[in-house]
């Protein structure tokens, strides 16, 4: 809203200083402040809130230590997060910017997904909150909107540098008629690209997959693109929801992520560095920047009252919408396939958990007697149970997590 008034007035007025809401740096730098303003000031009173209303979380004895203590303290505490993305984003964005439509979507539907089982399991007084099927429904519907919407927008493109100049591009010709020297020369297509790490040509193209169907491959790349967007939602929300188990554990390693993705976004979002980096230029893709620091902003703010001992739990409502939010941005930026490195905090905490099953189901069947291979999942109560503070295993995570992240960025070169 402010950023569409003061381009307005910048245009008809010229009015002095509001062309500096076209800088993404100082845009940025407000809505960090503005969303660290909202989680931290008004999230107190948010809390205090919470408290009044008895939305206290119940918690389940599994034998740790210090467990029952927390029993009590607020939850859907991600009702804060939430509004300290979406009113700096909304004040500070630009509002017709199809990623940022995306991101806004995204948030609001998986933090409604998240509020809707919070509010089962507080008010309806039902511990196992929204049925599994139903959770899993709504992620999948989530992912069709989003993949529905990144598909047919005419926005969603990418630019690759022009180095034939055998036939010379209209581009091209216009640039020498002006005189300009060496032009850089970018062609715009709707293509769904993507980034492999490690490898040399690190781009990989969806209608590989279907290039069997010929010259219909094109039509039909949806058939293949949704899909992928479903799974990588959901995977990546209900990783983040398994790791929001110890305090401040799944804020902190989102802020993380969270400002790699940033990163990511503005080179990918900006030319010159895209093609110092030889990496995907994708256009309009910076305004993305702005959403990220809010989003970031965000978990630093809601960490002030979620380390340990937390003052507030961030719920469901805050799980899956971090979940959600970082798959869909990692996705717009054509980075998904970097998310198993990136997000490996969620990833191993969501296998622990499949394989601790897993492993108890096949040696019962077999030996009558179930086996763990954990002494208990997710993994962060493995550590628990082998005697570590809590507040050593978040901070060893964040540690681990602050690796992956660097060696996410650096396979920008590395390949």
């Amino acid at each position: 809203m402010l950023y569409h008034l003061f381009d307005y007035l910048n245009e008809t007025y010229d009015l002095a200083g509001a062309g500096l809401f076209k800088f993404l740096s100082f845009r940025a730098a407000l809505v960090i402040i503005t969303s660290l303003t909202i989680s931290m000031f008004f999230g107190k009173s948010l809390i205090n809130w919470i408290r009044d209303k008895q939305v206290g979380e119940t918690i389940r004895d599994l034998g740790l230590d210090g467990q029952m203590e927390k029993s009590g303290t607020p939850t859907m505490g991600g009702i804060i997060i939430l509004l300290a993305i979406l009113v700096p984003t909304i004040l500070f964005a630009d509002l017709t910017n199809t990623y940022i439509q995306v991101m806004l979507v995204a948030t609001v539907w998986f933090g409604a997904i998240g509020f809707v089982d919070d509010y089962i399991k507080v008010f309806k007084k039902n511990k196992k909150g929204l049925a599994g099927k139903f959770k899993i429904a709504g992620q999948v519907v989530g992912g069709i909107i989003i993949g529905t919407m990144l598909y047919l927008s005419p926005d969603v493109t990418i630019k690759e540098k022009i180095t034939d100049t055998a036939t010379p591009s209209i581009e091209q010709v216009i640039s020498q008629a002006e005189g300009t020297t060496n032009p850089d020369v970018w062609k715009e297509s709707k293509s769904f690209k993507t980034t492999i790490p490690f490898v040399k040509d690190n781009e990989f193209d969806y209608i590989w997959l279907i290039s069997w169907f010929g010259d219909s491959a094109k039509d039909l790349l949806w058939l293949v693109f949704i899909p992928v967007v479903i799974v990588i939602v959901t995977a990546v929300s209900n990783g983040a929801n398994m790791t929001d188990g110890l305090d401040g554990l799944a804020t902190g390693t989102s802020a993380i992520i969270g400002l790699t993705l940033v990163i990511f976004a503005y080179v990918s979002g900006n030319y010159i560095f895209a093609d110092y980096l030889n990496i995907m230029y994708i256009p309009h893709s910076g305004e993305l920047v702005i959403f990220g620091s809010a989003f970031v902003g965000a978990c630093i703010g809601f960490l002030w009252y979620n380390s340990y001992p937390a003052q507030v739990f961030m719920g469901d409502t805050g799980s899956l919408a971090l979940g959600g939010i970082i798959a869909v941005f990692a996705i717009a930026i054509r980075k998904e396939l970097l998310i198993p490195l990136l997000c490996g905090i969620f990833l191993i905490e969501n296998l622990s958990v499949v394989l601790q099953v897993s492993y108890f189901k096949y040696t019962k069947k077999t030996t009558g007697e179930g086996k763990r291979i954990f002494k208990m999942a997710p993994l962060h109560h493995h550590y628990q149970k082998l005697g570590f503070h809590e507040s050593k295993i978040v901070s060893r995570f964040w540690i681990v997590g602050i690796m992956l992240a660097v060696l996410t960025i650096v396979t920008l070169k590395i390949r």
